[in-house]
């Protein structure tokens, strides 16, 4: 079975490892193009076997790049190896060649590297997708930014977990990036053994 990578932060990372974050959003790396479905009076998405398209034959399907129900996924996280460093203090009892910032922000005296660069021996999360659909990122429910992982951060009455999500998602995309409603990929899934 063919295992893809998928980078997350530190503090998605911690989700996963309590079992909050079940589902992340990714966006499309070609957006669609919004054509009017005079069929239905809107833009329409068909899904099918994890692949996308316009409501029209002229656009050509394209599948999910991270892979559909069944596929797996590795997490690339920000990582430090120890090797070179077994012997210092620090380090000793360790049980793992690797340290992760996800659990060890308090190495701050030797260099992260980068969650881009961590190589599939380091990985330690391994994820099983169980479900691919195409969306608006504003489409997002309740639940579903639940699913993202809130941490119970925000106190707001109204919608503290898509308040939260919402943030997130400027975080890591970028300013504006909530307000351009991307079409995104939502990837449900559920931790398995490495």
């Amino acid at each position: 079975m063919k295992e893809r990578p998928i980078l997350m932060s530190a503090q998605m990372v911690r989700a996963i490892l309590d079992g909050t974050k079940t589902q992340t959003r990714r966006a499309l790396k070609d957006q669609p193009v919004e054509l009017p479905d005079y069929n239905r009076g809107s833009l329409s998405i068909n899904i099918g076997g994890g692949r996308y398209t316009a409501w029209s034959d002229r656009f050509p399907p394209v599948p999910c790049p991270y892979g559909k129900p069944g596929a797996r996924l590795w997490v690339r996280e920000t990582f430090f190896d120890t090797a070179p460093f077994e012997t210092a203090p620090i380090f000793a009892g360790r049980s793992s060649r690797y340290a992760y910032r996800a659990d060890d922000e308090f190495i701050g005296c030797h260099r992260w590297k980068p969650s881009i660069h961590m190589p599939r021996a380091a990985c330690r999360i391994l994820l099983e997708i169980t479900a691919v659909r195409v969306e608006r990122l504003k489409d997002i429910t309740v639940s579903d930014a639940m699913a993202e992982g809130y941490d119970g951060s925000i106190d707001d009455p109204l919608d503290p977990s898509i308040q939260w999500y919402s943030a997130l998602w400027e975080q890591i995309n970028g300013p504006c990036s909530w307000d351009a409603n991307p079409w995104v990929w939502v990837i449900e899934f559920r931790r398995v053994q490495p």
